[in-house]
């Protein structure tokens, strides 16, 4: 895991930024099962089986991006509310020498729409801004968060399935 003297990205005001660790593992399955329970509410499946089917989603999902994304930054999201700091989302950053990757931006339902990853997504396109590098990210074609890279200067550059890889160029 990344120590926190690491971390290089900037947490815009308000919020913090910091490694996980193990014991953020039950909050982010909880926040990956709330970015996909809409798309879930279709199915026939009691809610055991929708829980163990996110579980396992989650668990394949952090697997993959550990091996393929080595480097990559791994953060907690946290506001800040007095001296205390709440879990309210992940950001994952990867930077290669041509882009900087923008893996993975989750905030739990009740922090969305309030301008915290338009601030977290600005943060980074600032890093990318500063070293001259695009930045990227893929997103699947139905995510509500396609608007808001869109807003923010983004375009399609790509499909893969139901991903787009999106790009901001400095």
């Amino acid at each position: 895991m990344t120590s926190p003297a690491t971390t290089r990205t900037r947490a815009p005001a308000g919020l913090s930024l910091r490694p996980i660790s193990d014991e953020d593992l039950p909050f982010l399955a909880e926040l990956y099962a709330s970015t996909r329970r809409e798309e879930l509410a279709v199915t026939p499946w009691s809610d055991e089986q929708k829980a163990a089917f996110l579980k396992w989603q989650f668990d394949l999902q952090h697997q993959y991006y550990r091996q393929y994304y080595p480097n990559c930054e791994f953060l907690i999201v946290e506001q800040l509310t007095g001296s205390a700091c709440e879990p309210i989302g992940r950001l994952y950053v990867d930077r290669w020498a041509d882009q900087i990757r923008l893996v993975d931006v989750s905030l739990v339902p009740d922090h969305r729409g309030q301008g915290h990853g338009t601030a977290l997504l600005r943060e980074v396109m600032s890093e990318g801004a500063a070293a001259g590098l695009p930045v990227t990210i893929h997103v699947e074609s139905t995510n509500p968060a396609m608007s808001l890279y869109r807003r923010l200067g983004f375009i399609h550059v790509d499909s893969n399935g139901v991903y787009h890889l999106m790009k901001w160029s400095p």
